[in-house]
């Protein structure tokens, strides 16, 4: 464990990837456990897959920032946080994503933290924070029960009352600038970083998310 002083009390209830924006783990860790820089994370998972603790997970690290998500202003003192070695422009590596799979079940179980509560930074500050990029397989941790997704689109009208703001609201997005909830969306779920107005395909996708987020979870 390489200990970071930047961290308070609180009980994890969501989970928050990062990337680190850094050439290098060793630039990340020097950030990360500096006092001065008042920012810490749980973990940080180098490329090679190496994990490093920084802060205890029944402790409050300081990720998140300010931040937003269904309701909940203060996403420092209710998840944890995990720092992925990676510039915000480079594929994921195998090595890193196995060494994150592991991490994140064994936080889920501890914890019993819900499905649909492993979000990136960029969802919990949109405007403020992009990352995880666009390259980042949210799908592939999805499907190990690892975040919201659509897994069964079905075929259905769009009624003329749907708002997709609205929408992006229900699935917990702060919607205070919308163009930026847009694109947060859009990273996460779609994998791209286009501009323009909400199309069709997109509101049926999150129609798909908001129903997917309102079924009970299983037991």
């Amino acid at each position: 464990m390489v200990p970071s002083p930047n961290h308070n009390a609180r009980r994890p209830n969501f989970v928050i990837l990062h990337d680190t924006t850094s050439s290098n783990a060793e630039h990340a860790l020097r950030t990360l456990t500096n006092p001065a820089r008042e920012v810490s994370s749980h973990y940080l998972i180098g490329r090679d897959g190496t994990l490093y603790q920084l802060v205890d997970e029944e402790r409050r690290a300081w990720h998140a920032g300010k931040s937003y998500w269904g309701g909940n202003t203060d996403l420092n003192s209710a998840s944890i946080g995990i720092e992925l070695d990676n510039t915000g422009a480079e594929p994921y590596s195998e090595a890193q994503m196995t060494v994150l799979l592991d991490v994140l079940k064994g936080v889920k179980e501890r914890y019993r933290i819900p499905t649909n509560n492993f979000l990136g930074h960029g969802d919990v500050a949109p405007g403020r924070k992009v990352d995880p990029s666009r390259l980042f397989p949210w799908e592939r941790l999805a499907k190990e029960g690892y975040g919201l997704w659509c897994h069964q689109q079905a075929v259905l009208p769009i009624p003329d009352s749907f708002d997709s703001l609205m929408a992006l609201q229900d699935i917990g997005y702060d919607t205070s600038n919308p163009a930026a909830a847009l694109a947060a969306f859009r990273r996460h779920f779609l994998a791209n970083d286009s501009e323009g107005d909400v199309s069709d395909a997109e509101r049926r996708l999150m129609q798909c998310l908001v129903i997917e987020k309102r079924k009970p979870p299983a037991s």
